[in-house]
């Protein structure tokens, strides 16, 4: 029987890291580490989203900004905020929840931000550094699931990775990290054939491809760890639901060595890591080490 990845208790040590990191950056600069963080409209998970984002930097010691647009606000005024947040001494950090509304284009939007500031990862020439080796912010997701591999394994250089999905959020920069650890790294997605025999032949498996429960046990090479990025809503029966990840946990737990459960795995990590990357962001902005 595998080993269940605690991702909760790993996010809850980076927090507390962080903070006791933003609490000496304050005492060097005389202010603490600032985030900015943009929501355009009401979307009602977006919303959540940066309520949890807020009461995080606020937990940790930051600064946090909120920027709620109605979401009727025109591409141009949204340009000029985030035009203003570039330029904000007080900012290292800024997100732009997403969704947009569709008037909007989410890529310009994104692209607009300074990547010095981006901590979502998400700006082309945050990619671009990622690929090329030079520093920059990594997307937080793939970035605390590498934290998590780490922790569980050490040294990852000459393992055999498999990632189930290829979105720009997630799959490509997973890949990129792992790259940079000396892993051989395979990236499937929905046109691979035998995708089971695929990932059999992996060490490290990363599902990431937002179908539930597809990745089965048997598909694992035994002695597998398996991180599940995966977050769907399933039918539990009398009209209820549930949150399953997109690997068959239970027939998973049989073969592998180690799993991300869904929730409590990964998903802790993703705030914790945006925390991460902000007091980064601080301390590269004042040429702290």
């Amino acid at each position: 029987m595998a080993e269940i990845i605690d991702g909760k208790a790993f996010a809850a040590s980076l927090r507390a890291d962080v903070a006791t990191g933003v609490g000496a950056f304050g005492a060097t600069a005389g202010r603490a580490p600032g985030l900015a963080v943009v929501l355009v409209g009401e979307d009602p998970a977006s919303a959540v989203y940066v309520r949890s984002k807020h009461k995080a930097c606020v937990a940790a010691g930051m600064e946090s900004f909120e920027h709620r647009l109605p979401a009727n606000t025109a591409e141009a005024e949204l340009l000029a905020l985030i035009d203003r947040l570039n330029a904000d001494p007080a900012v290292d950090g800024i997100l732009v929840q997403l969704p947009l509304p569709k008037h909007i284009d989410e890529l310009k939007v994104i692209e607009a931000i300074d990547p010095d500031k981006d901590v979502d990862g998400f700006t082309i020439g945050s990619a671009g550094r990622l690929a090329t080796g030079q520093d920059g912010f990594v997307a937080c997701t793939p970035l605390g699931c590498l934290m998590l591999l780490k922790d569980r394994l050490g040294d990852l250089s000459g393992k055999s990775a498999v990632i189930i999905g290829r979105s720009n959020i997630v799959g490509k920069p997973m890949a990129m990290l792992l790259l940079r650890e000396s892993c051989t790294v395979t990236i499937a997605h929905s046109r691979t054939q035998d995708l089971p025999a695929v990932v059999r032949g992996a060490d490290i498996v990363v599902a990431a491809v937002g179908r539930p429960e597809m990745v089965k046990g048997d598909w694992l090479k035994a002695g597998a760890t398996v991180i599940d990025v995966g977050i769907n809503r399933v039918a539990a029966g009398e009209g209820k639901t549930k949150l399953v990840g997109d690997v068959d946990f239970a027939s998973a737990m049989e073969v592998a060595s180690a799993v991300t459960p869904v929730p409590g795995g990964v998903g802790p990590m993703t705030i914790a890591c945006l925390l991460h990357n902000t007091l980064q962001a601080a301390k590269r902005r004042e040429k702290i080490a």
